[in-house]
């Protein structure tokens, strides 16, 4: 029997080799970082050098990269250390993790093809006094990467501070937003092949020296998150980002690439297929079958992936982002399928034959009688 085939990298990478030494070689390491004797200053000189690592990836100083629990806390840091009176704006497709840590923003609305709207977001921002804007880098469902040169470029016109959730572009090929204009990134190692419960939020200097921070305590992180850090976790991080393969999102579009066009022609229609998206990210529609029915019919042949984010344990609902692109009817018919760094070479073909399966299937039961592949009107890619 096959192994499981694991096509869920948006909620989460396989850890990759690397990261797992750097993490054992982590627990070995008894002393805490704010000791002053050795086995203390050991664990901070570790902690010092991954800090570089994952500031170099970024574009950013050292000294302006907060480590944390993960994207999540990096997310509610920006907004309410960096938003303080400031009105708040996010994109109406971003994560749970920024739409509940700003429950009272503005809502920059996304164009049919899930970009952010840029002249709606010139049009909120005029005669203000200056906001925290919030736009994700690329869509955790979609992988639909927004213009974060452009939505830099109408914040400063406005005296606005830009805070980009990166989580997903970070390790796929986009890193240096900070140059492009933005305030504040969150960043996550699991979504690289790190280990879980590790993130940053990474700043410009500016930025680091106004941030008010959440969590108060011992003055790590100076000053600007406290508690004991986790060194195993973030030596996994650096040690991830340290071992990121640049030719691993060619290699995964073209398989992202051979399944969509496999899946067009079973009648499914890829949400956002017309806008710049991540190599490896793809959302599938199938019309008039539940997503629910197509994750428990590709679980069942061993394949895994799901239904929007992957926000809370066992939870399955509407796609809020498929909604304010305007795709209502599609919103409680998709699926995601995230490619991993270590995707097989047979990857897209099993999933292939497997979304044909589950597809004939769903498809004889709600009409009611069998149909050819060439007898259904085919999908069309969402723009």
């Amino acid at each position: 029997m096959d192994e499981t085939l694991y096509l869920d990298a948006n909620a989460s990478e396989p850890l990759r080799p690397a990261a797992r030494e750097a993490v054992i070689a982590g627990l070995d390491l008894v002393g805490n970082p704010a000791s002053i004797h050795a086995a203390g200053r050991a664990a901070r000189g570790r902690i010092e050098a991954a800090r570089a690592v994952i500031a170099a990836h970024c574009g950013a100083r050292a000294q302006d990269v907060v480590l944390l629990s993960g994207a999540t806390e990096a997310n509610a840091l920006a907004i309410s250390g960096l938003g303080g009176a400031r009105a708040v704006l996010i994109g109406a497709t971003e994560h749970e993790a920024v739409r509940a840590a700003a429950p009272g923003a503005g809502i920059v609305p996304v164009g049919r093809d899930g970009v952010i709207d840029l002249g709606a977001l010139d049009r909120l921002l005029a005669g203000g006094s200056g906001a925290l804007v919030c736009v994700m880098a690329a869509n955790n469902e979609t992988g639909v990467i927004n213009p974060v040169e452009a939505v830099a470029a109408v914040c400063a016109r406005h005296g606005a501070l830009l805070h980009v959730d990166a989580v997903q572009a970070v390790g796929r090929g986009w890193a240096d937003f900070l140059r492009l204009g933005a305030a504040s990134v969150a960043i996550s190692a699991h979504k690289i092949g790190g280990p879980k419960g590790i993130g940053a939020l990474v700043l410009t200097p500016e930025a680091a020296g106004a941030l008010v921070p959440m969590l108060r305590g011992g003055g790590q992180e100076r000053g600007r998150r406290g508690g004991t850090p986790n060194v195993p976790a973030i030596l996994g991080f650096a040690a991830a980002i340290a071992t990121i393969d640049p030719g691993e999102i060619g290699r995964l579009a073209a398989m992202r690439d051979a399944i969509e066009a496999a899946a067009v022609a079973e009648s499914a229609i890829v949400v956002g297929g017309g806008a710049l998206r991540l190599g490896n990210t793809s959302c599938l529609a199938l019309p008039g079958v539940s997503a629910e029915t197509q994750l428990i019919a590709l679980d069942l042949d061993q394949i895994c992936v799901s239904a929007g984010a992957a926000c809370s344990s066992g939870k399955m609902a509407r796609s809020h982002v498929i909604d304010a692109m305007g795709w209502p009817e599609l919103a409680g018919c998709a699926i995601r399928v995230s490619l991993p760094w270590n995707a097989p070479d047979d990857a897209a073909e099993r999933f292939i034959a497997a979304y044909r399966r589950m597809a004939d299937r769903a498809l004889r039961k709600r009409q009611g009688f069998s149909t050819s592949p060439a007898s259904r009107p085919l999908g069309a890619e969402l723009v």
